[in-house]
């Protein structure tokens, strides 16, 4: 069945299938049944716990209720609160009760219809929810399994690493506004290797001055450090002697950095593990290689991408990848009014920030995506903004990376540059 329309979906709701829309909770979750009309089987909310037994009692309560109304298919719905939905998800997918996710936002917006009241409860949520379902207002999640599983794992442990090495980054950013602010005019990046070794020795200017040039030197020649000498050092005590840092709370100050360093090392230590683990995972996708061998597209890129979208297998066209990057485009007009074109901005917003930071990469780095972002951008009919020309290339990319992954072949940088004569698809209609 094909579930990208709404009337299929609605099809897909027959007088053989059992609908049952569940209110999903941290500890407790409430279920009710109903039929393809809204008639309700259930005459209270199920009660069941988010644990291996509550799972089974509402297997069990579903199963009945199935045998009582004679029902040959079930339609789980619930909304993707948070993480919790996760664990129940993957036990009704397992047990061939595939479940369907409705918006919160539906849910928040329907709730006024059978009442008149923004009322929030156990009782009326399950039932706002199958109803949203009934409708065909639903979609259908993606559980990743096998390799594509761990990816999607890894990745967030990615992201979330760089993220606290980010913040711990602008923590050190901000100690040495305060205490060493001439820092920043000797390593114009904070996480410098030789500016670390310093100042876990000597994070302080009156530090520095006390070890000196030949003691900074000497941190470094132990270390066999290369690229770093004397004259580094003098320029560094250089800017100790004449800081304008404050010199109260030194003791604190000291103790501060040494665990921002430390918090940083481990944060980096970790990151470091992780790509080790993203490396060998991506090296188990079939094609996924050959994604690598385009110039301005790396592990980082192509892990992020995979981790994101899962089996490429399962979309049957690049459209169906542009939509769930939320680069769908949008029309808003009425009437007379005709409105700017946008992206939708309705899907993976990781999946999109992705895409649009690979071709800012691309169009610096890659002959054929500067070509092509030079010719949307300088074209005489209807040239496109920088930042709606960087779209293009990111649905581009898209169909680029769905090709090679689906059909195998190797990139062709010829072919690429093809468009530029003739564009097809969202850029002429960008």
């Amino acid at each position: 069945m094909d579930y990208n329309t709404q009337n299929k979906k609605i099809e897909a709701v027959t007088e053989k299938t059992l609908v049952i829309g569940i209110d999903v909770g941290s500890e407790t979750h409430f279920a009710r049944a109903f039929d393809h009309r809204g008639i309700e089987y259930s005459k209270k909310p199920f009660k069941f716990s988010n644990d291996e037994a509550g799972f089974a009692e509402l297997k069990t309560w579903i199963l009945e209720h199935m045998k009582v109304h004679d029902k040959d298919k079930v339609m789980p719905g619930m909304e993707p609160t948070g993480h919790y939905w996760f664990n129940l998800g993957k036990f009704l997918q397992d047990n061939d009760m595939k479940p369907v996710l409705v918006n919160p936002h539906h849910v928040k917006k329907s709730k006024e219809l059978d009442d008149n009241t923004q009322n929030k409860n156990d009782r009326k949520d399950p039932k706002v929810i199958a109803g949203l379902v009934r409708e065909g207002r639903y979609m259908i999640p993606y559980l990743p399994d096998g390799v594509y599983a761990d990816l999607r794992t890894a990745s967030n442990m990615r992201f979330q690493v760089q993220s606290e090495l980010t913040r711990i980054l602008n923590r050190i950013s901000r100690w040495f506004s305060i205490y060493f602010p001439e820092y920043k005019t000797v390593y114009g990046n904070l996480d410098a290797a030789s500016g670390m070794l310093v100042l876990k020795k000597a994070p302080l200017p009156e530090d520095i001055l006390a070890l000196g040039v030949d003691g900074i030197n000497k941190i470094w020649r132990d270390a066999k450090m290369r690229a770093v000498g004397k004259k580094r050092a003098q320029t560094l005590v250089d800017a100790a002697e004449h800081s304008i840092g404050s010199k109260e709370g030194a003791i604190s100050a000291r103790m501060e950095m040494r665990m921002l360093i430390e918090d940083y090392e481990s944060r980096k230590a970790r990151l470091q593990e992780i790509m080790i683990l993203v490396e060998e995972l991506v090296a188990k996708i079939p094609m996924a290689e050959k994604l690598m061998e385009i110039k301005g597209v790396g592990l980082k890129t192509v892990s992020g991408f995979l981790a994101e979208v899962g089996d490429i297998s399962r979309f049957k066209n690049p459209k169906e990848l542009q939509k769930l990057a939320g680069l769908a485009l949008v029309e808003n007009s009425s009437g007379k009014h005709k409105g700017e074109t946008t992206i939708s901005r309705r899907g993976r917003k990781r999946l999109r920030y992705l895409l649009f930071e690979v071709a800012m990469s691309l169009v610096a780095k890659n002959y054929e995506f500067a070509e092509l972002h030079h010719y949307y951008t300088t074209r005489k009919q209807n040239p496109l903004k920088k930042m709606q020309s960087l779209m293009v290339v990111a649905e581009k990319l898209i169909r680029v990376f769905y090709v090679i992954l689906t059909k195998g072949v190797d990139y062709d940088p010829k072919k690429m540059t093809e468009d530029i004569k003739r564009p097809q698809g969202s850029s002429q209609a960008a």
